[in-house]
């Protein structure tokens, strides 16, 4: 990582109100200039910083953002105002041209900064939903709504993770009014990321006439920056170190990639190679298309009894089973097989679940398959799948469900 060389770090604290989006989207626009101090953003329940993340950074750096802590560790990374200017011109030329954003999800993530540079990049401030007291279908519509009669522009695209879409989805087939729906219609592009979209969710919305493009990326390549299974200008894909199935980890690079971490351990830093490229924890392959396909992250795979887990090809197989609409799989300690693959489920609209049954009929499923060692051993029914950061799962939550 780059030594610090005197930039100054702001810390600032957005509450979910679009009054405090705004304020950090003024923040991150004279950071990404070059005047005035880096931004170190943070959430309403983030714990104060510590010393070592506000030391002054290298001149070109613009925000200091920390990671989902996905792996357990929050990291954080230095963004340089180049490399969030270069990935909002590239998604700019992806989706054909500038437009006016809607902020849908925490200003303080790496996506929620993103849409609010690209907004600004293309002359409107972005519309902003209040989201104090959550995402919520109706607010979401109502967001849009006042966006339309502010006389800054139409909306014409958002961001979302999974968990958000589905809502939206789920309360046009109940017993929501469909607003929010109706807005994400209106829309030329919704970017959905953050966590893994499940195929049937994809389908569900497309069939919906929502214009679904998926992202895949992080805050240590300022977000998204694979749409659909293509890089953006700019940015490339390689697979590190291959097996025989044309599987390895995914390394990204180019212009949109960070300067480094602060305050990271040596493995970990260790992950910015030369030639500005990051080597992801992520699984991946080529289609027979040349798209990138992300199979899960390379510490989630578990080994049952010598052979090697996907959790990813256990969920789709849940999702695949009538009622399930979120399903998390993850490999617990066990003396005899090493490990042993166990799945939570969450229905939706009212389904009511029976485990016996979901286990019963995934398991059938795999086996036909050939896959009859990933069926999960235990499965359970909750209200819905625990998450953490902007929507990803939380398997660490998952496993201690099942400690002991």
């Amino acid at each position: 990582m780059t030594a610090p060389s005197g930039r100054p770090v702001e810390v600032v604290t957005t509450d979910g109100s679009a009054r405090a989006a705004r304020e950090l989207a003024a923040r991150l626009i004279t950071a990404g200039s070059g005047a005035g101090p880096a931004v170190l953003p943070t959430g309403p329940e983030d714990p104060s910083p510590r010393a070592a993340l506000v030391a002054p950074v290298p001149a070109g750096v613009a925000a200091v953002v920390t990671t989902s802590g996905s792996t357990g560790v929050p990291k954080a990374v230095l963004l340089s105002g180049s490399a969030l200017a270069a990935s909002a011109a590239a998604t700019s030329a992806r989706l054909g041209g500038e437009g006016r954003w809607l902020l849908a999800m925490p200003a303080h993530h790496v996506a929620g900064i993103q849409v609010l540079l690209r907004s600004a990049r293309a002359g409107s401030p972005a519309a902003v939903m209040d989201l104090r007291e959550g995402f919520r279908p109706d607010g979401f519509a109502a967001a849009l709504e006042t966006a339309a009669a502010d006389g800054a522009g139409a909306v014409s695209r958002t961001s979302l993770v999974p968990t958000q879409l589905r809502r939206l989805l789920d309360d046009a087939d109940g017993a929501g009014s469909g607003a929010g729906l109706d807005g994400l219609r209106s829309l030329d592009a919704v970017l959905l990321g953050g966590a893994a979209a499940e195929p049937a969710l994809l389908a569900r919305a497309r069939a919906a006439g929502v214009r679904v493009v998926t992202t895949y990326g992080m805050s240590e390549t300022c977000g998204g920056c694979v749409y659909d299974g293509t890089p953006l200008d700019g940015v490339s894909v390689e697979l590190d170190d291959p097996d025989s199935s044309g599987t390895g980890r995914v390394v990204l690079g180019g212009s949109t990639v960070a300067e480094g971490y602060r305050g990271a351990d040596e493995a970990a830093a260790a992950d910015f190679l030369p030639g500005r490229r990051f080597r992801t924890s992520d699984l991946g392959r080529f289609d027979a298309d040349g798209r990138l396909e992300i199979l899960g992250r390379a510490d989630d795979v578990i080994v049952t009894g010598g052979e090697t887990v996907a959790p990813s090809a256990v969920e789709q197989a849940l999702l695949a089973v009538p009622g399930v609409r979120e399903a998390c799989v993850v490999g617990v300690p066990d003396p005899e097989w090493g490990a042993r693959v166990v799945a939570v489920v969450a229905g939706g609209d009212g389904a009511a679940l029976d485990a016996a049954s979901v286990r019963a009929e995934v398991a059938a499923g795999l086996a036909r398959q050939g896959l009859g060692r990933a069926a999960p051993r235990s499965v359970r029914v909750l209200d819905s799948v625990p998450v953490h950061g902007i929507g990803k799962p939380d398997r660490a939550a998952v496993r201690a469900l099942f400690a002991g």
